[in-house]
């Protein structure tokens, strides 16, 4: 057999297993511009090219943004940019809210990920290898066994905190919409500490091997130069190790913008306000039984930031992975 037919065959693996993982994908936007009369067809047409005549005509094809409509609901409004703006709830309320959970979270991750791998790769201390073999071992924790943990925490904070600001609102007068804006806040502060500390393990093992491709010469040539070892770790090594906090951020961005459960079990039924977009797009489900090019448009939207972020951060994600796999 040929090298080149030897290499030909891997490769033919590959695609077709990408085309067989990106199907799903594909055939979720293909639903997701059909209309009601469509979807509902027995037996399902993949395209909605049909005619009498043939089950295939391209000019004949119907696309329709009913689904997208139903999930934007756009209302005029004179006050907007353009004159009109999107008052569904998944765009307006929960998209924000995983937006802001996932940038919060990943930001606050990055920089104690970044502290605690730097001191892990630098610094020799009783315990260090009890602390890095205890971090690796959070890992494989299954997230259902702390979920109860979790929430009698919640449960316990909130019982502490929120008395003493409704007491402290009701001493200086504050309006109920300013209420709820504190009480709000603590929630988010919750969740946002909650997913930080879920994701933070994985992530110091990341940061940690990048910091330990660094060489030491570096910054004990910066301190030479009169820099503190503080100053040496932001101006030197924190510049080197940037793919790989990066990294960090960008994992955690993503599975926090696509997780479900935490949120779904600490927020509940009473604070529809705090919910993320997982949690709403799980709630269409319920209304939209039968409307499938609905759901198809929400998981259409929900996809579009994450698949954004990657590629504007393709090539630093990349490197970055690259670059910890064989250095670390």
């Amino acid at each position: 057999m040929s090298q080149r037919r030897i290499q030909f065959i891997p490769n033919l693996a590959m695609i077709i297993i990408c085309m067989i993982m990106l199907f799903p994908v594909f055939a979720t936007v293909v639903i997701s511009f059909k209309q009601q009369s469509d979807v509902a067809r027995n037996p399902p047409l993949l395209f909605p090219c049909d005619t009498l005549e043939t089950d295939f005509s391209l000019p004949a094809c119907r696309f329709f943004l009913e689904g997208y409509e139903r999930i934007f609901e756009f209302k005029d409004n004179a006050a907007a940019l353009f004159g009109w703006e999107a008052t569904g709830p998944i765009i307006s309320r929960y998209m924000p809210n995983s937006l802001v959970y996932a940038v919060a979270s990943s930001f606050f991750i990055t920089i104690f990920a970044g502290m605690a791998g730097f001191s892990f790769s630098r610094f020799v201390f009783k315990g260090r290898q009890f602390l890095q073999v205890s971090i690796l071992a959070l890992t494989g924790i299954p997230l259902l066994t702390n979920l109860i943990a979790l929430y009698q925490m919640t449960v316990s904070v909130r019982r502490l905190i929120v008395p003493t600001i409704e007491r402290v609102a009701a001493s200086q007068q504050f309006s109920e919409a300013t209420t709820k804006f504190l009480t709000d806040s603590l929630d988010r502060a919750i969740l946002i500490a909650v997913y930080t500390g879920l994701l933070m393990p994985f992530s110091i093992w990341i940061v940690k091997s990048f910091f330990d491709a660094i060489p030491r010469d570096l910054e004990e040539a910066a301190v030479i130069d009169g820099c503190t070892p503080f100053q040496a770790l932001l101006r030197v090594v924190a510049p080197l190790a940037a793919p790989g906090l990066l990294s960090a951020f960008l994992l955690s961005f993503v599975n926090i913008w696509n997780e479900f459960l935490t949120n779904y079990l600490l927020v509940g039924t009473t604070k529809q306000n705090l919910r993320s977009v997982m949690v709403a797009v799980y709630d269409l489900t319920g209304a939209n039984l039968i409307n499938y090019q609905v759901l198809a448009a929400a998981c259409v939207l929900v996809m579009v930031p994450v698949i954004v972020l990657f590629l504007l951060t393709r090539k630093v994600f990349f490197s970055a992975m690259v670059e910890g796999a064989v250095k670390g």
